[in-house]
């Protein structure tokens, strides 16, 4: 693991490098890197690192399990269901078989593929009950390394360490690991302090930066959508700043290019995530309860549960937002010299402070997708960086830098007894979701994810794999139910009275989570009832001959017309087209990538 060089030298003492940022010419608040970087992110940095990432984690040894917040059965369900997948040799899932109680979703489609890869690799190699405490470790450990590089740009080592330890334990991570189990957001925390390090390392926007902050926005759709949004909007932020203070416009055009490429390098999963969104109940992200206008600071609802949270994490908020202003008065005329990057600290605090109030309704209306990240407070995300900067900046006696983070320890204390106490899974609660998986019983799925005419409260969690569809005895003279054509996947959609009755004999031949395959001898012409939801990325065929699936009215069901005799039929999930292109375009991103890289390193030898 390298550390970045202030003008290629990192020495323990801070008067030689600071003098070299003071001095330096042309915009006085960037620390320049030259050459190579300083491989040497010592054992002490990380150690103390890693310690504090522990520490986080220790009432877990003195409570009854994991803690189990919002989020949690849907990281570690993916996890399990990921897992299952590669077994079966699917490297890249897309549809979660058993989501809905078997009835299966589009999950991996939509969401990004970092934290549940992630997450499927510890459950791997280590035992399942201490896969989700080892990933939090692993999470806070890289969110602290980042910040770390980041300060060490400006502070010496033992400084650039306790504003990376603040980081990896700062108020809000405290409240996804107790209260909202958001792991992937977790994980995108530790892309925020890069933000600043690939924009503020070089002197001139150049190739090496398109290329650098272009992997960095690719990284963060591929962590945590609402994490990117906002990363997305702080990068525009911090270059609006940046271009101020330089006098220079092509700043932002080298951040549009950037944007370019990140999007280009992540289109295999943007591209299926946003065309796809049409055969999905995507609205629901956005459903009453998950508004950014519901949950403003001290926003309350009907809802008790959500309104106990929301005043525990806006206290929470209000801590944090209070420390880092006062940190940033206290550090007002910082002895680093670089009003720079106290100016842009600040300016991306009152940011994210301003959008976490009711006030700010305007901008979440008008701004592209900035409603998507459904909550203001996750603004915290972000504030963090700051946070930690600043504080170290401006509190210089260690026993003052300590009191301001018991200062927020005493708040969650506060909201922990007084508002809401996380909820804590055991051992037996994590060995039932393995079981749950293992058995085939399924679980609950998600409501955005689900396909558009399927209906939950209409399945049969106990149904067969496959069935027939009869006309019932009332409807004996129909010969065929009424049809219409689905506006979402142009499948048809059957409705009418029915009744369902076994089949002369089905055979199950494969039944995998992309590919079912079976045999049906029917009497007569029939409909077979099929154990999955319909999704317009499944492919029926009957006989070798592709054949148009049904729909069936009530619970959104795949149906099969079959003739009499033996039916040999196949449902496989296809790549469509915008799978197909994603990956072209994310193919064709990673050759621009190395070509600038080349063209860049060619510069620098020149």
């Amino acid at each position: 693991m390298c550390e970045y060089g202030v003008h290629g030298v990192l020495k323990s003492g801070r008067g030689a490098a600071l003098n070299k940022i003071r001095h330096s010419s042309g915009a006085p608040f960037i620390a320049k890197s030259v050459g190579a970087p300083s491989c040497s992110l010592a054992w002490t940095p990380l150690l103390a690192i890693a310690g504090a990432a522990f520490a986080v984690e220790i009432p877990f040894f003195f409570s009854p399990g994991i803690p189990s917040g919002h989020d949690v059965e849907f990281h570690l369900y993916s996890w399990l269901e990921v897992l299952s997948q590669w077994k079966r040799g699917i490297f890249y899932p897309r549809w979660a078989a058993l989501a809905h109680f078997g009835y299966g979703e589009p999950r991996f489609i939509f969401y990004p593929p970092g934290s549940w890869t992630l997450g499927a690799i510890v459950s791997a190699v280590l035992p399942w009950p201490l896969a989700s405490g080892v990933y939090i470790w692993l999470a806070l450990l890289a969110s602290g390394t980042s910040m770390f590089l980041l300060a060490r740009l400006w502070l010496d080592r033992r400084e650039a360490t306790f504003a990376a330890v603040l980081y990896a334990v700062n108020p809000y991570y405290l409240v996804i690991v107790y209260w909202r189990s958001a792991f992937a957001e977790l994980l995108a925390g530790s892309l925020v302090p890069l933000l600043p390090l690939l924009l503020l390392r070089s002197e001139k926007p150049d190739r090496r930066m398109i290329a650098g902050l272009g992997v960095l926005l690719a990284a963060a759709w591929l962590a945590n959508e609402p994490a990117a949004v906002m990363i997305h909007y702080s990068a525009a932020l911090l270059l609006l700043g940046m271009a101020w203070q330089r006098r220079s416009p092509r700043i932002l055009l080298v951040g549009a290019a950037a944007v370019a490429l990140g999007a280009g390098l992540a289109a295999f999963y943007l591209l299926p995530a946003i065309y796809e969104q049409r055969w999905v109940n995507i609205a629901q992200v956005i459903s009453p309860g998950v508004r950014f206008v519901d949950n403003f600071l001290f926003t309350t609802t009907s809802d008790s549960d959500h309104n106990a949270f929301n005043r525990l994490v806006s206290w929470m908020a209000v801590t944090e937002i209070g420390l880092t202003f006062m940190a940033a008065w206290a550090s007002r005329r910082w002895r680093g010299g670089n009003r720079g990057l106290w100016s842009l600290m600040l300016l991306w605090a009152a940011a994210g402070a301003l959008v976490m109030v009711s006030t700010s309704t305007p901008l979440w209306s008008a701004l592209p997708k900035l409603r998507f990240v459904q909550f203001p407070w996750r603004w915290l995300l972000c504030l963090g960086v700051p946070f930690s900067l600043l504080t170290v900046m401006g509190i210089r006696r260690w026993s003052l830098r300590i009191a301001v983070y018991l200062a927020a320890l005493c708040m969650m204390s506060f909201v922990w007894q007084h508002y809401q106490a996380p909820w804590w899974d055991g051992a037996d609660d994590l060995r039932e979701l393995q079981d749950n998986m293992s058995s085939g019983a399924g679980y609950e799925g998600t409501e955005e994810y689900l396909p558009v005419g399927a209906d939950v409260s209409a399945i049969d969690k106990n149904a067969g794999q496959v069935a027939v569809e009869r006309p019932s005895p009332e409807d004996s003279g129909q010969t065929e139910a009424p049809v219409d054509h689905d506006p979402v996947d142009h499948s048809l959609v059957v409705h009418g009275p029915v009744d369902h009755g076994p089949v002369d004999h089905i055979q199950v031949h494969e039944w995998a989570p992309d590919n079912k395959r079976f045999t049906a001898e029917t009497a007569a012409p029939e409909n077979l009832v099929v154990h999955l939801f319909n999704y317009p990325a499944w492919r029926v065929e009957v006989n070798g001959h592709p054949v148009r699936a049904l729909t069936r009215e009530d619970a959104g069901q795949i149906m099969i017309p079959v003739g009499a005799g033996e039916n040999r039929v196949s449902i496989k999930f296809v790549r469509t087209w915008d799978r197909k292109a994603g990956a072209w375009i994310s193919l064709l991103a990673v050759v621009f990538l190395l070509t600038l890289l080349r063209k860049s390193r060619g510069g620098e030898a020149g």
